[in-house]
């Protein structure tokens, strides 16, 4: 009688999104095999071919399950790359006829392209097959038969075959990804730290209350009903290996499948599924009828702030809220995402009182408008975003009428709402005589809420003041979302109605940049002007609110008279001069955009083109060629430009006299020049004086609601002195 050694383990490294080695090795070890060393992003492990089989079926933390056939140390070279790989017995493990395509990972100071990379691991594995006599094997990028990992890192390589063949996060029931930008190992995970696993056994419910595509859903309903996440995939990458052992794996599938059925007839645990978007409940839906779990999942059309208690959980032991509540990738989007993460947790707090809650967030800040303190955290990623998973306790509670709802503004945010409040009753008087709609209601009046507000009609403009690095920037954070909860509700608008930018110092290219591309414009009006402004596109909303005295002088002024508008931006300045009654107009800018927007002005406005025009140029270059008089000239240009399309850079303080003077040599005699720029220490240039009649307007060219800020601009009368008259400039 003659007795057999049993064969080796196989040395098997899966891989797993950073941050969930740890899961992982626990769920490697519940599934037979033996867990190692743990990496950033994988745990080596131990076990025979049916558990290898078995961690690609049932892992639903795994991205890729490797058969490591080297681990090689002091690879540097692409020599060393390819004898590493052609020293490996290849012909055991692919067919002749068989594809293969490589994926490499790392680099060395020699080997500085995975496509290089994996061209030279290509390369040894052709050789080693041809010189056991098989024919040169295809490469199939797509779809090969055989997939193979090398991974290389400070002189260590890692050979091997890919089992998994495609990433065992693609389970197959997702189609498509545009609704569900969870992957579908990340929202297993969250589920695991969230302790589902432990209430599906009690049979408790599961509610996500912004459920998109229904990853967490699927996930969740396919834990409760203990079916395999790989159930539904057609294909693994070990179906193409040599060694394949098809009976193990039909049994291990055979087996899965009767789990499955058992567990959907003994699952007890109901979820439920809400969201506002049609688009995305029909995605849900269609994803769980392909995860075969479409009778576990409710799904309904439903906004946060009706959400409810689904009827019929009264007696059902307490349960998870989980949910991925969007985060804000743009500064843009914060004011509506404030108020939903307020409202979340109000509304979590009066319907699911005792229950748990667990948020998924890339911007943990948010977090803080729950009003419901973590218990636990756990640091993950989203992608390449930094994310969070905040554990918090609901309370215990009555009905919804019991539950009081937590205080959402610190005593510094109610300090902000009473500002606020303030300046409203303080401009009051002023807004009701005026008739405007555009206005400046709160400027950084209290340095520990560096924001500006502007109002134009029903919406609001909020301008963040980039804090300096001696402010503590989770603090300046906490406190920009206080202002922007406290903005909607002193002001009575829709958070949806309220748009926010950081202001600070623009460099380089970047004060040309667009914040957007909604091209959401609506109208309002300023006088007798109607314009069009843009809050979210750009930096600027196309209407300077501070200079409105200025625009309001320019239409007293120009009646019958010749205009020209030098860096007119989108022409605010000319239509309330060709309203005032000016004879005709040219408007000057290097900017096809703002020229447009003016051209969009001068049509909203009824004015006649053939009057007045619009000429793209750089106001410097067209002022030195330009013949023609004009008897009111407005010139407000920027404190600094450096546009590719000009041929200098522009610093006011430094070419203000330059451009004043060439100006003043197109303006007609008796005429004026209104100059005017915001810098803020700006000083004019004293020759200019001697030449000219000059005139410091500034302080009388602020309305109430920017009178708090006299620096904020300067404006000058710039005339011929009597003497010069007739003679130019």
């Amino acid at each position: 009688m003659t007795s057999t050694q049993a064969p080796s383990p196989l040395d098997l490294l899966v891989t797993c999104p950073r941050g969930l080695e740890e899961l992982l090795a626990e769920e490697l070890e519940a599934l037979g095999a033996t867990p190692g060393k743990r990496t950033v992003g994988a745990v080596s492990a131990a076990g025979d071919v049916a558990t290898a089989y078995r961690l690609c079926l049932w892992s639903r933390l795994a991205n890729r399950v490797i058969l490591c056939l080297a681990r090689e140390e002091g690879v540097a070279t692409p020599e060393a790359l390819r004898l590493a790989a052609a020293a490996l017995p290849w012909e055991q493990h692919l067919a002749e006829g068989r594809t293969l395509a490589v994926d490499f990972h790392g680099r060395s100071d020699e080997i500085r392209h995975t496509r290089f990379g994996a061209q030279t691991v290509k390369d040894g594995v052709v050789e080693r097959l041809q010189a056991r006599g098989q024919a040169r094997p295809s490469v199939d990028i797509k779809a090969p038969d055989l997939r193979l990992y090398a991974h290389l890192h400070r002189g260590r390589l890692v050979l091997g075959i890919d089992l998994a063949g495609e990433s065992l996060h693609r389970r197959g029931y997702r189609r498509d990804v545009g609704h569900a930008p969870l992957k579908e190992n990340l929202a297993a995970a969250l589920l695991v730290r969230s302790g589902w696993p432990a209430l599906a056994r009690q049979g408790a419910p599961l509610v996500d209350p912004l459920c998109g595509a229904g990853t967490l859903l699927i996930e969740a309903a396919m834990m409760a009903a203990d079916i395999a996440p790989g159930l539904a995939r057609e294909r693994f990458g070990f179906h193409g290996w040599a060694g394949h052992d098809e009976a193990a794996w039909r049994e291990l599938r055979r087996e899965a499948e009767a789990r499955a059925g058992i567990g959907r007839r003994r699952c007890r645990s109901r979820l439920f599924g809400f969201d506002q978007s049609p688009a995305a409940l029909a995605a849900a839906k269609a994803n769980a009828m392909r995860a075969g779990i479409p009778a576990l999942i409710t799904l309904r059309g439903a906004g946060l702030a009706e959400l409810e208690r689904p009827a019929g959980l009264e007696e059902a032991p307490a349960g998870l809220v989980i949910t991925n509540p969007p985060y804000g990738e743009r500064l843009g989007e914060l004011p509506e995402l404030v108020t939903l993460y307020a409202r979340l947790g109000e509304r979590v707090r009066a319907a699911f009182p005792g229950w748990a809650l667990a948020v998924f967030t890339a911007n943990p800040d948010l977090g803080h408008r729950i009003g419901l303190r973590a218990h636990k955290q756990y640091a993950l990623r989203n992608g390449p975003l930094e994310a969070k998973l905040l554990l918090m306790a609901v309370p215990e509670g009555g009905d919804d009428a019991e539950v009081a709802p937590v205080p959402t503004r610190s005593e510094g945010a109610q300090m902000f709402a009473n500002r606020l409040e303030k300046n409203r009753k303080r401009l009051r008087k002023w807004l009701k005589k005026s008739g405007e709609p555009c206005y400046r209601l709160y400027d950084a009046d209290m340095p520990e809420y560096a924001v500006a507000v502007d109002v134009y009609g029903d919406r609001v403009h909020v301008q963040e003041y980039a804090a300096p690095k001696s402010v503590d920037a989770a603090q300046a954070q906490k406190r920009l979302h206080e202002a922007l909860a406290v903005i909607p509700e002193v002001l009575e608008v829709d958070s949806a109605r309220v748009v926010v930018k950081r202001r600070q110092r623009q460099s380089g290219r970047d004060q040309y940049q667009k914040q957007a591309a909604t091209g959401e414009r609506f109208e309002v009006r300023e006088g007798p002007a109607r314009l069009w402004v843009n809050l979210r596109d750009y930096l600027d909303t196309g209407l300077f609110l501070d200079h409105r005295p200025v625009r309001r002088m320019l239409g007293e002024m120009a009646a019958g008279r010749r205009f020209l508008n030098l860096f007119c931006y989108t022409g605010a300045a000319t239509v309330q001069a060709a309203l005032g009654g000016a004879s005709e107009s040219v408007s000057v800018d290097l900017s096809n955009t703002y020229l447009q927007w003016a051209r969009d002005n001068f049509a909203l406005n009824r004015l006649d083109p053939g009057r007045h025009r619009v000429v793209r140029d750089d106001c410097l270059r067209w002022l030195q060629g330009a013949r023609a008089e004009f008897d009111l000239i407005f010139m407000d240009p920027p404190t600094f430009s450096n546009s590719k399309k000009m041929a200098d850079t522009l610093d006011i303080q430094r070419d203000h006299g330059r451009l004043v003077r060439l100006a003043m040599a197109r303006l007609a005699p008796g005429g004026t020049l209104v100059f005017s720029n915001n810098q803020r220490r700006f000083t004019l240039d004293g020759d200019l004086a001697e030449h000219y009649a000059v005139e410091e307007i500034s302080a009388r060219t602020f309305d109430p609601d920017f009178s708090r800020n006299p620096d904020l601009h300067h404006v000058f009368l710039i005339r011929h002195r009597e003497s010069r008259r007739g003679g130019g400039a």
